[in-house]
């Protein structure tokens, strides 16, 4: 069913061309006829019109105005404008309105079915871009959570070497820094605190998705998932610090999104925020969110605010110590250099001829360093370990030897949090490998493996594609097809059972996949086997 508008203040001219579109088109097409412009815009907004033919004078308000006040409450309609010679000038102002085409008066009966013929066409296309391009949203809202998930661990819990561009990009963020929110859920305990239990931990799982649909209602942000009894909110922002009015606001909008989220769930929360930092650095951020939720009683708190927060002098480098500890903790080796040597040059700049202070500021730096490697599992603990440490620094006689043995060791916690991020890599990738192998006859998916290996799914085939060369379903595909091969060459079962021991229920299916991998049919392939046996 299509909707028409036939708006000309000429009755004759609406009965005539009323009856031809009845005569030609009948029931498809519902006809509405105004004879004036306020009473096209009345009827544009009852009847909700497909296509509009306007005459551009009528009483009161003419063609053009009434084609500019139906557009702001109808974008979709297809104007055509019906014209005297005389109004030219008018029909060029209607079509930078966006009108489709102008008729000149009289307007013969093929002109008139053949126009309307075209718009019936335009509106088909125009509604099925539009339904493509809903199917295309509801599965990008389908997947969203998945990347903002996967973005969130990769960025925070993972070991591994990432700056998220690739998911900032899928995302559609264009800002290069974030301040992190981290929302925690529980029963409600002594002294302002939150007690987490396996019952309010399930609560949180089960509302997840209204949790995330009222979190991204008040702010434009990245939802991470249910870690335990928390979720890391990632709010995106063009400058790289928050002002103090801005703060506050920050926080009272939090509050809102707290009281919404309790109506809704019967669950408690708190709320911590960090201050801004690149996207790069979202594990310090996650930090500070954290720092300010443990370290105070209130119901949102800012990490400025947290009773914990001291400030720095006024030209310390924190940007570069905060960076140079964000490159060591995902094992960038090089990169957690380059802040160290910006860090130090600080150093040397600020009061080269204090030693103390320097050897002092080594040896706290390194410390803090070995606690992020034992923390990423790169290093054990042992009491004794650093005995040798106090005689070490306490011996070195110059800025360039203290610099030395600062870069040393840290150099070598970066890399060995590296190597280990590798391995454990490998051990994710090589375990999912060896379950592949051993379960190609079942039907696994992407997500099955991903939960054998504990990563989550998006993680996962980002890791597997960058260990391998290949991605998840090639892999699989090649092992199925491999197995096939085998039990062809070997065996004399049928090709639907070939197809089904190697994990396709479908033989259709398997043997269109197998031709696509060896460029012939199973049938073709035994054929071919036992003709060079022969």
């Amino acid at each position: 069913m299509y909707r028409l508008l036939i708006a000309d203040d000429e009755g004759i001219m609406l009965e005539s061309f009323t009856e031809i579109i009845r005569k030609q088109f009948g029931d498809r097409i519902a006809v509405s006829t105004a004879k004036s412009g306020r009473a096209a815009i009345e009827q544009a907004e009852s009847f909700h019109p497909d296509i509009i033919f306007m005459d551009i004078r009528m009483p009161g308000i003419n063609g053009i105005q009434a084609i500019r006040e139906i557009r702001s409450f109808n974008s979709t309609a297809l104007f055509y404008i019906l014209s005297a010679y005389d109004e030219f000038d008018y029909a060029k102002e209607a079509i930078s309105l966006g009108v489709s085409k102008y008729l000149m008066k009289p307007v013969s009966r093929q002109t008139i079915i053949d126009t309307v013929t075209e718009a019936i066409a335009e509106v088909d296309r125009l509604r099925s871009q539009r339904s493509d391009q809903l199917r295309i949203q509801e599965k990008l809202q389908t997947v969203l959570p998945v990347v903002e998930s996967g973005f969130v661990s990769d960025m925070v819990m993972s070991d591994r070497v990432t700056d998220g561009n690739s998911y900032l990009q899928l995302l559609d963020i264009t800002e290069k820094y974030a301040y992190a929110c981290l929302i925690r859920f529980g029963q409600s305990g002594e002294d302002g605190r939150l007690i987490s239990t396996v019952r309010s931990g399930v609560e949180g799982q089960d509302h997840y998705a209204v949790m995330r649909d009222i979190i991204k209602s008040y702010v434009r942000c990245i939802v991470g998932p249910v870690m335990s009894n928390q979720i890391l909110v990632v709010v995106p922002t063009q400058k790289n610090q928050i002002e103090y009015e801005r703060r506050i606001e920050i926080i009272e909008q939090t509050r809102k999104i707290l009281t919404k989220l309790e109506e809704k769930t019967q669950l408690k929360f708190k709320a911590g925020i960090s201050r801004v930092n690149r996207f790069q650095d979202l594990k310090v951020s996650y930090q500070e969110a954290q720092a300010a939720l443990e370290n105070s009683k209130a119901r949102v708190t800012h990490i400025e605010d947290a009773v914990t927060s001291g400030v720095y002098e006024d030209d310390y480098p924190i940007e570069a110590e905060r960076d140079m500890f964000a490159k060591l903790s995902a094992g960038d080796v090089e990169g957690m250099q380059a802040a160290a040597d910006l860090y130090f040059s600080w150093i040397l700049q600020h009061d080269p001829n204090d030693l103390n202070s320097m050897r002092l500021k080594a040896l706290e730096l390194v410390m803090r360093a070995e606690f992020d490697a034992f923390n990423a599992g790169s290093i054990n603990y042992a009491y004794n370990d650093r005995k040798d440490y106090l005689t070490q620094i306490n011996a070195l006689i110059s800025p360039k030897e203290v610099r030395t043995w600062f870069f040393l060791h840290m150099t070598q916690i970066a890399s060995g949090i590296r190597d280990r991020a590798d391995e454990q890599s490998e051990s994710i990738v090589q375990k999912a490998q060896k379950y592949m192998r051993e379960n190609y006859m079942k039907e696994i998916s992407l997500d099955d493996v991903s939960k054998e290996v504990n990563v989550s799914p998006y993680y996962f085939s980002k890791l597997f594609k960058e260990e391998v060369g290949e991605n998840f379903i090639e892999y699989l595909t090649k092992i199925r097809i491999g197995k096939a091969k085998e039990m062809l060459a070997k065996g004399s079962e049928s090709v639907k059972e070939i197809g089904l021991a190697s994990g396709y229920a479908d033989s259709n299916y398997f043997s269109r996949i197998f031709k696509k991998q060896t460029g012939m049919t199973p049938s073709e392939y035994r054929d071919h086997l036992r003709a060079d046996e022969s």
